[in-house]
């Protein structure tokens, strides 16, 4: 496996828990932490350069975020989820980004449109699955970020956040890829041609079949469940 973490100096702007949290989530998102995985404070101190103290800290705020379980005997692991709480977060993904999409559109001006093809044009493009990866994320959130509704915006995020690590090596295929695109530009339509609820519209079925894509990649893999005694101590 890579590494995990690569030297780079803390943002001035983040404070040291921020900082290993989001070196942590990092990971987690890219895969090089897998559901399941333990989440040793002793090693992950020692990689990042810092106590553990922070580390703690840390992994406390990314178990709040979803993307973390704290046992009491066991310490911290990478969160797992069942077939079914994964339905319900895209259940969920679904209403809000499908209402998010609705809001935004009459807020879309021609500078926030030209950014918005300038990262589809870019996706088009691009062999790069982790390149394209950060684009999709820049896209829907771009789009998001027009509704001007920060609280709507960071449930968003955070459910976003906790299917990444089950999503990443199902939207990797170039095979879905293309299909996404398609989605992708129908939805640029809807905004560029100010249709709120064809862009609602578009971004719900658009998710619905992400969802339908990656519980079937999630059962030909057999991720497992966590075990009745996990549950029993969690």
């Amino acid at each position: 496996m890579a590494k995990p973490f690569d030297k780079a100096a803390a943002p001035l702007f983040l404070t040291l828990e921020e900082y290993v949290a989001h070196r942590i989530r990092e990971a987690i998102l890219k895969g090089y932490f897998k559901p399941g995985d333990r989440l040793d404070q002793t090693e992950l101190a020692e990689l990042l350069g810092v106590s553990r103290s922070p580390v703690r800290d840390a992994l406390k705020r990314l178990a709040a975020e979803g993307l973390v379980t704290l046992h009491p005997h066991r310490g911290a692991m990478v969160a797992e989820l069942s077939r079914e709480e994964l339905e319900e977060i895209y259940l969920i993904r679904r209403v809000l980004e499908g209402l998010a999409a609705r809001l935004a559109v009459p807020k879309i001006d021609a500078e926030r449109l030209n950014v918005l093809r300038e990262i589809l044009e870019r996706m088009d493009h691009t062999e790069d699955a982790e390149e394209w990866i950060e684009l999709n994320y820049r896209f829907h959130h771009t789009i998001y970020q027009a509704a001007n509704r920060p609280r709507l915006l960071e449930i968003i995020d955070n459910l976003r956040k906790t299917v990444g690590p089950y999503i990443r090596q199902y939207i990797s295929s170039p095979e879905y890829r293309q299909q996404a695109q398609v989605s992708h530009w129908r939805i640029y339509q809807a905004c560029a041609e100010k249709d709120p609820a064809r862009a609602e519209e578009e971004t719900v079925r658009h998710l619905q079949a992400v969802a339908d894509g990656v519980l079937v990649h999630w059962q030909r893999v057999d991720i497992p469940a966590p075990s009745q005694a996990d549950e029993e101590v969690m």
